[in-house]
């Protein structure tokens, strides 16, 4: 079911100490914890038309930003708004769509997708995204934007920005899928946490993590 993004290059690039994620880990070691689960929880839902493997699939895409963010020496997010806690989930959307075009063929499954991982973070709050705004964004990954059809440009626009408070979005996914998933994230990322310090939960604001040291990155699976 998730084989397909499982293999691609840009995937197995976050499974090596290139991309850590909170102290012990690396991102693509999250993503997996977080897709199983999210399958198990999928098991106990019983609402009709409630589509699993769309669930999973939000999961192996909802953190596939563009570059480490922690203790990178050149990032690009300078205003506090687009800090990496609040800025990755359009850039992993972003990439997601890049780099497996067939999964969003399917205009249901699209949205379900787009939505579930724009909004992973609730009840953190994400930054929210307008097409007439969109210089002050600092997106190492804009690009892809300009290739976009109008009909995902408006969808980005359109979830993105719902119940916005400022620069931000404060809003849960619309649909289960997303929702399951985004329950699943904190659950993995609470059982990371809780053997960890302040500096792996301030990363997702100051970009800085003094726990992290690439030989101590564990190769446990």
């Amino acid at each position: 079911m998730i084989h397909n993004i499982f293999i691609h290059e840009e995937f197995q690039r976050r499974m090596s100490p290139e991309f850590p994620h909170h102290d012990k880990i690396t991102l693509g070691e999250h993503i997996l914890a977080d897709t199983i689960v999210t399958y198990l929880l999928s098991q106990k839902v019983k609402k009709p038309g409630y589509d699993y493997k769309t669930a999973l699939k939000v999961y192996m895409m909802h953190d596939l930003y563009v570059y480490p963010w922690q203790n990178n020496p050149n990032p690009i997010d300078t205003h506090f708004c687009n800090k990496h806690g609040f800025r990755h989930p359009l850039k992993a959307i972003l990439n997601a769509i890049s780099w497996f075009p067939e999964e969003f063929s399917d205009e249901k499954t699209k949205k379900k997708l787009i939505d579930g991982v724009i909004h992973h973070m609730f009840p953190l709050p994400v930054r929210k995204f307008t097409l007439s705004e969109n210089n002050d964004m600092e997106l190492a990954n804009f690009e892809i934007i300009e290739q976009l059809d109008d009909d995902t440009k408006n969808q980005l626009e359109t979830l993105k920005s719902r119940k916005s408070i400022g620069p931000y979005s404060i809003y849960p996914s619309l649909y289960k899928e997303g929702q399951i998933m985004s329950n699943a994230d904190k659950i993995v990322s609470f059982s990371n946490f809780k053997n960890s310090n302040i500096f792996a939960i301030s990363a997702l604001l100051t970009g800085k993590n003094n726990n992290i040291k690439q030989k101590q990155y564990s190769k446990k699976r």
